[in-house]
């Protein structure tokens, strides 16, 4: 299975120990993030992954869980499957916990 993203790109200028920029150039930052599908075989035909799971004692109604590393709220998801589901083609969502 591939990574969820491949990170390429010279960081500050350098690559090992020699500068890939003439000594008269300032250090510049490059990072090139290549977004790949991190659900490659689960229930492809569904439009979107969502499982849901019933237990008693919780706090909220509903909580939902990132599966896709994407939220900014890890553990709890943020929406941010969206964004990777439609840059990807991948289907993952959330999975969430409901209070019976």
């Amino acid at each position: 299975m591939a990574s969820a993203i491949s990170i390429v790109g010279n960081i500050n200028g350098v690559w090992g120990n020699k500068p890939s920029f003439g000594s008269s150039r300032r250090n510049t930052r490059m990072v090139v993030v290549k977004a790949e599908t991190i659900n490659p075989e689960i229930r492809k035909t569904e439009d979107k992954v969502v499982d849901s799971v019933v237990v008693t004692e919780l706090s909220k109604n509903i909580t939902a869980y990132c599966r896709c590393w994407r939220s900014g709220t890890f553990p709890l998801c943020d929406g941010g499957h969206m964004k990777h589901n439609k840059a990807t083609g991948d289907n993952v969502g959330p999975l969430l916990l409901k209070k019976k």
